[in-house]
């Protein structure tokens, strides 16, 4: 989760972040392996197409809609580094997409008076409340939708999940080329902490097909939720288990026997939050945003927790905040606890920043 530039991405793929005292199966935050399930909310593009307007009336709210995201120039983007006019065009053009029962339908809204009727899976009223909460509190548009595209994946994400961001799909690359090169790692247990939307377990479990298997945990209940829903519309129940509970409590009947452990957790300086992105600092969760003091409490509260769960040759891979956090916890896996890991290294992601550590149990 790269925050110092915008969550939104330019391009959009087909239609849609313990302290060291701490044992390593605890929280300062409570949880609980008990989980009911809570109703979710349905992503825009899967709902229905029960409403009817005119083209007429859908090129006024068009209209209006464009006009509201125009007037905003770079002024989120000055502000805190938000989107600008022509990032807000875009996404309106797919919440449009997105509503339409026929998308094609979208070259006619240039039209004038035109009485023909188009059936929408939100109705007009809706459609207005949702662009002046996108224009106007700024909220996240992923949000807005229900989804987002990551990989070749469309995800349900709404409130109280964190929106998978492009950089952290490297995790996944890094997970297949570890398998190519170990064969018998794609026959082990993997884990995914801090699971949020599912993203990288869902991506890691289609690596493994029926040979492997995934635990995906998170000590959030929507996360839970939002994580075994997208577990199941992609078919993998069989194969990816999601437990509520923090980072590698829910795992405790399987250490020492994982093969690999993955994770994107909290990593910014609590005192950083304030100042993030307005999408990201005042609607995503700020359970899994704030690393603590420094960023770092959760990246070393799984460190010690992988040297205890990995079995013998196991990987792990994890995403930080850049250089120092990634230099910090390299230092730390080799001198903490010398001969526990091997292959600890650094890897870059899209920017050329270094953003990811990687390593093996001994």
């Amino acid at each position: 989760m790269k925050l110092s530039c915008s969550v939104f991405s330019a391009g959009r793929i087909p239609s849609l972040f313990a302290h060291l005292s701490k044992p390593i199966c605890s929280s300062t935050k409570s949880s609980s392996t008990t989980f009911c399930p809570r109703k979710l909310k349905t992503p825009l593009f899967l709902r229905p197409p029960t409403y009817s307007t005119s083209l007429s009336d859908l090129k006024k709210w068009h209209d209006w809609a464009k006009k509201l995201a125009s007037s905003i120039g770079n002024s989120f983007v000055d502000l805190d580094n938000g989107p600008d006019s022509s990032l807000l065009c875009r996404e309106l053009k797919w919440l449009i997409e997105d509503s339409l029962e026929d998308p094609s339908l979208i070259s006619q809204l240039g039209i004038e008076n035109h009485s023909m009727d188009v059936r929408l899976r939100a109705c007009l009223d809706e459609l207005y409340v949702l662009w002046r909460q996108r224009i106007e509190e700024r909220r996240p548009f992923q949000y807005i939708v229900g989804c987002e595209h990551w990989r070749d994946l469309v995800l349900s994400v709404e409130e109280g999940v964190l929106i998978p961001r492009p950089e952290t799909e490297l995790i996944v690359d890094l997970v297949k080329d570890v398998i190519l090169n170990c064969g018998e790692l794609k026959e082990g247990l993997w884990a995914d902490l801090g699971t949020g939307s599912g993203a990288i377990a869902i991506d890691i479990g289609r690596i493994l097909g029926n040979q492997g298997r995934v635990f995906a945990t998170d000590i959030s209940r929507v996360a839970v939720s939002v994580a075994t829903d997208n577990v199941e519309r992609y078919g993998l129940q069989d194969v990816i288990e999601v437990r509520k509970g923090s980072w590698f409590e829910p795992l405790m009947d399987v250490e020492r026997k994982l093969a690999g452990v993955v994770s994107n957790p909290p990593y910014i300086p609590s005192d950083d939050i304030s100042g993030l992105q307005a999408e990201v600092g005042q609607h995503e969760p700020r359970l899994a945003l704030d690393g603590g003091i420094s960023g770092m409490d959760d990246l070393l509260h799984l460190s010690n927790g992988a040297a205890a769960m990995l079995k013998p040759g196991g990987f792990f891979a994890f995403e930080t905040n850049g250089e120092k956090q990634c230099k910090f916890l390299v230092d730390y896996l080799k001198n903490n606890s010398p001969g526990t890991f091997c292959n600890v290294n650094t890897v870059s992601d899209f920017a050329g920043i270094e953003r990811f550590v990687t390593g093996f149990r001994q």
